[in-house]
């Protein structure tokens, strides 16, 4: 009798090869961490903000250095908020804990980087930037032109001071047209005539990875400990935007939500929205922002009492914060079938 207790409590404890995907804390980007605001913000007024902007997480085990436990997988079998995957299709196979931990630091940190880039330019900043060639897209015309290295100084003559004016330049432009290209290469211009490719949007592209370098005319800081990934990235945008302006935008509402931003305002999917919808709820949210990309995932999953919000831009995300603040959440778009 006694040895079987042991066995089932070895067996309970012994790591299993599935992955538990559960809901996890929220924190309130209007809010501190450690006792120091979570966004400190200098080089410009900032002003008091009400209410709560929720960025949501997951939590899960499963990956290296976070083992499951046969008994945690059963919870997680058992609990209709959590998600059991087995652990390969959550965990690329061979990567270390290290290697994980160093990609999602990384991807908080360009995160913060784009929330910043993606506010002030909503709030009519200029945000100064080095538009450097990381690398190019295969089967594109860039890819046999354009080095490594190379510095982006003019399209079609104008001057490329910022990514946003790289984007509005390609959105005038074709798909299939040629566009010249000054890069700064080993020291001196070049002119690089490019054949446009066509984006699934229709848009122009020109096939080229760009590790931008900004200039900042706000000084911005994001301090949050424990959390990685680039999901908070629309949160993170909308409390610099709320901090930056007079109007209190939030007014004492609740708000959580998620979606990663890019610097040009767009809202990006993520994933484990399902568990984020309950956690969000469970620390007292009442309105969440969903990214419009994960709305198949959101209908018939909304916890009771939580009303949720697509958006699929900085822009949307800002009209529903100020909407919801002024008690007109009602009319806002919705996640349907």
């Amino acid at each position: 009798m006694l040895l079987t207790a042991v066995l089932i409590a070895v067996a309970v404890v012994i790591p299993v090869p599935y992955a538990v995907t559960s809901p996890g804390p929220t924190r309130d980007v209007l809010g501190s961490e450690n006792g120091a605001p979570l966004i400190r913000i200098s080089g410009a007024e900032t002003y008091p903000s009400t209410g709560q902007l929720r960025l949501t997480t997951v939590s899960g085990t499963g990956g290296p250095g976070y083992p499951s436990s046969l008994a945690g997988v059963l919870r997680g079998w058992f609990d209709p908020t959590s998600v059991v995957d087995p652990a390969e299709a959550v965990v690329p196979k061979g990567q270390t804990q290290q290697q994980i931990d160093a990609a999602n630091s990384q991807e908080m940190t360009s995160s913060q980087e784009n929330a910043t880039v993606a506010a002030l330019t909503q709030l009519g900043y200029t945000v100064p930037a080095t538009l450097t060639v990381a690398g190019t897209q295969d089967g594109t015309d860039a890819a046999t032109k354009l080095h490594k290295g190379d510095v982006l100084e003019q399209l079609d003559g104008t001057m490329l001071a910022d990514y946003q004016t790289l984007v509005r330049k390609l959105e005038a432009v074709t798909p299939g047209s040629t566009v010249t290209l000054t890069v700064r290469r080993d020291g001196a211009d070049v002119q690089v005539p490019i054949v446009t490719s066509k984006r699934p949007d229709g848009r122009a592209l020109i096939g080229v990875v760009i590790d931008p370098t900004f200039t900042f005319p706000v000084k911005v800081d994001i301090s949050i400990d424990g959390i990685g990934g680039p999901s908070a990235g629309t949160m993170f945008a909308l409390g610099i935007v709320d901090k930056l302006t007079p109007a209190d935008e939030a007014n004492g509402a609740k708000i959580a939500g998620t979606g990663t931003m890019d610097v040009t305002g767009e809202v990006g999917p993520i994933g484990g929205i399902r568990q984020k919808l309950v956690g969000a709820r469970r620390d007292g949210a009442d309105w969440f922002l969903a990214p419009a990309s994960n709305c198949d995932e959101v209908v018939g999953h909304v916890p009771a009492g939580l009303h949720v919000v697509k958006v699929a831009t900085l822009s949307d995300a800002v009209a529903a914060m100020t909407a919801i603040g002024k008690g007109a959440g009602g009319s806002l778009p919705t996640c349907t079938r």
